[in-house]
């Protein structure tokens, strides 16, 4: 083991500016009383992502809250370009806005897995079959009992991520990564263990999604959600003409050290550093990554969300049934340490769940329902206080003291916004 050198421990951080310099609102946020909330609420909320944005492991933060279906705070701080440690010292600096585009990264699983509920709605499989009927070759190597409901779970027992899913060259063929998820050998029984798959689920899934309806994902999506909900981006990747609307990552926080660094390689194949390189790269970003690039606004994260929470329509129009939606955010996982995270997470077959305590998504969220993505990305819904939230950011720290300013934003989401139901 290697003995970790003291500038790994020091946290690499970005420059932050006076707050109400690099704050940007939007013109959507309505007058909070109308749904209960006072303007100091708002104002706290916002002032606990100001401290978040303090910390320095950030170079944008961005959020978006609707409370009863209403967007009460819709507000970005700081730069989605310029003001990465690795940019050079008088790089132009790119104000980030609430309308800046961003990465959901593995908040991505949710919208793939919502897309897998609807075929079952639409009668087109069943979450129970085994993934080797709608991809016979998958059933090499003793996958054939394997089921959706399985790899939805992240309990198919198979690595979570194998070479070929981060070989950016490939994403242009996606035929050598299904022939790669194929080929894995299982590690352990499905069903039996919780074990995180960062990329292979996405892919298995998009593939059922492709051979089940003849699209593509990015096809499907548009047509069965994007364009119902009348958003203008929220797809898996970007055309190349919108990169530059893209907010830039930026590895933060101190180098991970063992044993954290080697659960990232277990997890996602590369360094920390690395997979924020990859992350930026323009392959990945205009190519479809069921598992990890949904690209949005925080606005559209946040009614993607409120679709959900309205049992499956927004204004009117109708996505998904209601039931579907019940089916998809129902626990199928709990009191369970995740073999790669290394940490209990409660899971449906699609979501990450809130606790009954304290959680990801703040104080007495039992439920709650969304997802976590790269690392401080977060969007949920929460039944018991009707609120839609995306929360969007662009460093990427692994474990800093630092990430309590990130926990003390859903705090006091939690804490402002009162339940309308115990």
């Amino acid at each position: 083991m290697q003995r970790p050198r003291l500038r790994d421990l020091l946290p690499v951080t970005v420059r932050t500016f006076d707050p109400e310099e690099v704050t940007t609102r939007s013109h959507r946020e309505t007058d909070p009383r109308g749904v209960g909330l006072s303007a100091e609420d708002v104002e706290a909320i916002w002032g606990a992502v100001v401290r978040f944005y303090k910390s320095g492991l950030h170079p944008a933060i961005a959020i978006c809250i609707r409370r009863r279906g209403e967007i009460i705070l819709d507000r970005a701080i700081g730069h989605a370009r310029g003001n990465s440690p690795q940019d050079p010292e008088g790089a132009p600096l790119v104000q980030a806005t609430p309308d800046t585009l961003y990465n959901f990264f593995s908040g991505s699983k949710s919208v793939t897995a919502m897309l897998i509920h609807l075929l079952q709605q639409e009668e087109q499989l069943h979450v129970d079959e085994p993934v080797a009927t709608f991809i016979p070759e998958f059933a090499k190597r003793r996958k054939h009992s394997i089921t959706i409901r399985d790899v939805l779970t992240h309990r198919a027992g198979i690595p979570p991520t194998p070479e070929e899913a981060i070989d950016l060259d490939l994403l242009s063929r996606p035929e050598e990564i299904v022939r790669a998820f194929c080929d894995l050998e299982p590690t352990h029984r499905p069903g039996s263990v919780q074990a995180y798959q960062a990329v292979t689920s996405g892919y298995i899934l998009g593939e059922i999604i492709r051979r089940v309806t003849g699209q593509e994902i990015r096809e499907f999506l548009t047509k069965k959600v994007r364009e119902p909900l009348g958003m203008e981006h929220f797809n898996y990747g970007v055309a190349p003409e919108l990169l530059d609307r893209v907010a830039v990552d930026a590895f933060t926080g101190p180098t991970p050290t063992w044993p954290y660094k080697n659960l990232v390689h277990i997890a996602f194949g590369a360094s920390m550093r690395e997979l924020v390189e990859l992350g930026n790269d323009p392959r990945f970003r205009t190519a479809a990554s069921p598992a990890a690039n949904v690209i949005a606004t925080p606005e559209e994260i946040s009614r993607y969300f409120e679709t959900l929470l309205c049992g499956g329509t927004y204004q009117d129009v109708r996505v998904f049934d209601q039931r579907t939606v019940a089916r998809a955010v129902e626990p199928q996982v709990t009191g369970q340490v995740d073999r790669v995270l290394m940490m209990p997470i409660p899971l449906s077959m699609g979501f990450m769940l809130g606790l009954r305590s304290f959680g990801f998504y703040g104080p007495r969220t039992a439920n709650a329902f969304g997802h976590l993505g790269f690392t401080n990305v977060l969007g949920w819904a929460d039944p018991d206080r009707d609120i839609s939230v995306a929360l969007m950011n662009t460093g990427k720290p692994l474990l800093s003291a630092r990430m309590l300013a990130w926990l003390n934003v859903t705090r006091v989401i939690g804490t402002r916004i009162p339940r309308d139901r115990a």
